[in-house]
């Protein structure tokens, strides 16, 4: 599941939040809680991830959304759930640069990411097999969410981006393009891209084919 879209239920939030009814306000933050904990747990990589909680990412996140909420009033350029992910965005980029300076290390972004982080998005990876679910296409398929993960590692950070709010935030292609400032034309084809490297990535080697 991707974050909640602009929903009749997040507008009447908001318009009630223009009427200064304060409980809506944690109504409305409560409502996407959970989907941006999953959007940070994807981008937290595995050495960062086993010292810093993602919960306590969104925590800081949901703080400063409440912040600056009046100023989205006044001025809603993104659809609510886009805005609010912009600012997870900047805080995880915050929670790496923060570790990098304390541990005077860089963290290796090409560390596999830990299962643990997928939080339900392994699915996606079926997508590239057979989904009749026999001992051994369940065997493969395990295989192929593995490899999956730890291949879009290796994908430069444009083309990991846009495979992680694809697939792993749900987010449409207009959503996509919105995000990153560009037309739909332009977000279909940088993703088309990024899928052709990770699928290249995911072909089977010569080496397997002889064995």
């Amino acid at each position: 599941m991707g974050m909640p879209p602009e929903e009749n239920e997040t507008r009447e939030l908001l318009r009630r939040i223009r009427q200064g009814d304060s409980r809506a306000v944690e109504e409305l933050l409560a409502r996407y809680r959970e989907p941006i904990r999953r959007m940070i747990a994807l981008r937290l990589d595995a050495a960062l991830s086993s010292r810093l909680d993602a919960s306590d990412v969104v925590q800081e996140v949901l703080l400063e959304a409440n912040r600056r909420l009046k100023e989205y009033l006044r001025n809603p350029r993104l659809p609510f759930h886009l805005w609010l992910r912009h600012i997870a965005r900047d805080r995880v980029v915050d929670a790496h640069r923060r570790h990098r300076q304390a541990q005077r290390r860089s963290l290796n972004r090409e560390q596999p990411l830990d299962d643990s982080t997928q939080d339900g998005t392994s699915a996606e990876a079926g997508a590239f097999v057979d989904q009749e679910m026999t001992p051994a296409s369940a065997a493969i398929r395990h295989e192929l969410e593995r490899r999956f993960w730890s291949e879009l590692t290796f994908l430069d950070a444009e083309d990991r981006e846009v495979i992680l709010m694809r697939h792993g935030e749900h987010l449409t292609n207009q959503e996509v393009a919105l995000v990153l400032g560009l037309t739909e034309a332009a977000a279909s084809m940088r993703y088309l891209r990024a899928m052709r490297r990770l699928r290249a990535r995911l072909a089977p080697r010569e080496s397997d084919s002889v064995r």
